[in-house]
């Protein structure tokens, strides 16, 4: 469980990522990318992204391959942004919660259809 000190930690590292996000790397793989949430150790050593990626699964893929070649400068944003005792090195994984949702609903629709 997560104190509220690490929880402000994460909130500001996803905040942190988010803009940097929206006001785009330069990096084409890159593509639609919404920060879902961060979970960082409570050593501050490392931190895992989890990212919703709009597209195909080629498409995560090459955007999941672009954010880790891009760890280094997000890092040096977030150590400029935020007075962290240590800048965490972030891993990025695939939140796959939201379309896993969506499947979902579509299922419980075809059956109340069936009904």
């Amino acid at each position: 469980m997560q104190g509220p000190r690490m929880r402000r930690v994460n909130e500001a590292i996803r905040e942190v990522l988010s803009e940097a996000l929206v006001s785009g790397l330069k990096d084409p793989r890159i593509g639609f990318v919404t920060v879902v949430s961060v979970e960082t150790a409570p050593d501050l050593r490392s931190a895992k992204v989890y990212v919703s990626i709009l597209g195909d699964e080629r498409q995560q893929e090459d955007t999941l391959t672009g954010l880790s070649h891009s760890h280094g400068y997000l890092q040096s944003l977030i150590a400029g942004q935020l007075e962290l005792k240590r800048t965490p090195r972030l891993t990025f994984v695939l939140d796959e919660s939201i379309e896993r949702g969506m499947r979902i609903e579509r299922l419980l629709k075809e059956l109340g259809r069936e009904e």
